[in-house]
């Protein structure tokens, strides 16, 4: 491992893995409010905060203080794939006027809805999300992507018209987040509470949440902390509904302005008490492919809706698996060729185009 080293002033980067700064963006009518918090270790003199317009690098506004708040009139817009405008933070530590340390991160302006009837909003207008699930790993080499490794992933992601993604099922490399900032893709953000409720290890899933909000929430393309994926999979426990409603507190305590999400197995009862927990839920649906028809999965949804329509609900995961070698004249569920993974896809945007309350759904899995 390469050391780091920094003066004996520095931004906090031990704070959660942070970078010591923290940015909370809120619109309130036209006007976007920035809440700044810096953390410096060893005593300074004062802090400065600038910003700027990412690519031009124009000033728009100046703050002082370890906590800040910038209000920009009528800004410029973080308005999804169609315009991804940034601005940067640089906050600057001083001691006897000298500039002892500095870090800059960068934020976009936006406003996000999730609506049970109507789906997700995007400053204000309708904005259906499309996207898909993304896992980080490839042949040769891990867990330990290249920058350029991620920029292809993405550039494919874009290609075929996505414009939200699930990262799926922990946190990625912070580069990803960059990008997707850059691309203007939606991200679902989750943490790797997976499968299985183990009660030894609430205080590993508290440590994750809190790790990854205080680490990417200045990022503009983030939509909501997602708690869990399919943890009843092993099994449903009384503990099991603890431990989501104090992750639920917890973010909604670190980051007010985003809502909690949980992708739930399609085992997962539609009555389950799980379902209150978080802001936004999902459900994972294989109908069509692991078993019965992809008419099925419209059919589930509609349940689920009817029996929760306070709920924002999603299809956070759909798919059949398929080898481009194998054709046939005669698809059929199960078969693994490409006529029939065509036709499922087809039947699925069906059933999400028809369902104007689904605020978004996400192809498993992008990349295998």
């Amino acid at each position: 491992a390469t050391p780091i080293g920094v003066p004996s002033r520095h931004f906090a980067f031990d704070h959660d893995g942070s970078a010591g700064l923290i940015i909370h963006t809120e619109m309130e009518g036209d006007d976007a409010v920035i809440r700044l918090h810096a953390t410096v270790d060893d005593l300074y003199d004062r802090i400065i905060y600038r910003i700027t317009e990412e690519k031009s690098g124009n000033p728009v506004a100046e703050a002082e203080g370890e906590r800040a708040e910038v209000r920009l009139s009528s800004p410029h817009l973080w308005d999804g794939v169609r315009d991804p405008f940034l601005y940067r933070v640089t906050a600057t530590v001083y001691q006897d006027e000298t500039a002892a340390d500095e870090v800059s991160l960068c934020f976009g302006c936006r406003s996000f809805a999730f609506d049970a009837e109507k789906g997700f909003f995007l400053n204000g207008r309708s904005y259906p999300l499309h996207g898909v699930s993304r896992h980080q790993d490839r042949e040769g080499v891990g867990n330990a992507l290249t920058k350029a490794m991620h920029e292809e992933d993405f550039a494919l992601i874009m290609e075929m018209g996505a414009n939200a993604v699930r990262l799926a099922h922990y946190q990625h490399d912070p580069y990803v987040y960059d990008l997707c900032d850059r691309l203007g893709l939606i991200v679902w953000a989750e943490i790797p509470y997976i499968s299985e409720h183990m009660p030894n290890a609430k205080r590993n899933a508290e440590q994750q949440l809190c790790e990854l909000i205080h680490q990417h929430e200045h990022h503009a393309s983030i939509a909501c902390w997602a708690l869990s994926n399919e943890i009843t999979a092993s099994g449903y426990s009384q503990d099991l509904y603890e431990a989501h409603l104090y992750l639920h507190d917890l973010a909604r305590s670190l980051d007010p302005t985003r809502p909690t999400a949980v992708a739930n197995a399609f085992m997962l009862p539609q009555d389950s008490p799980l379902l209150e927990v978080p802001d936004v839920i999902g459900y994972n649906l294989y109908f069509g492919w692991y078993l019965g028809t992809a008419e099925q999965n419209g059919e589930f949804l509609d349940s689920v809706h009817a029996k929760h329509p306070a709920k924002p609900l999603a299809l956070t995961e759909y798919g059949a698996d398929a080898f481009l070698a194998w054709q046939t004249a005669k698809p059929r569920r199960g078969d693994y060729t490409e006529q029939y993974q065509a036709a499922y896809h087809k039947a699925l945007l069906e059933i999400l185009e028809s369902r104007p309350y689904l605020w978004g759904g996400f192809v498993w899995n992008m990349f295998d």
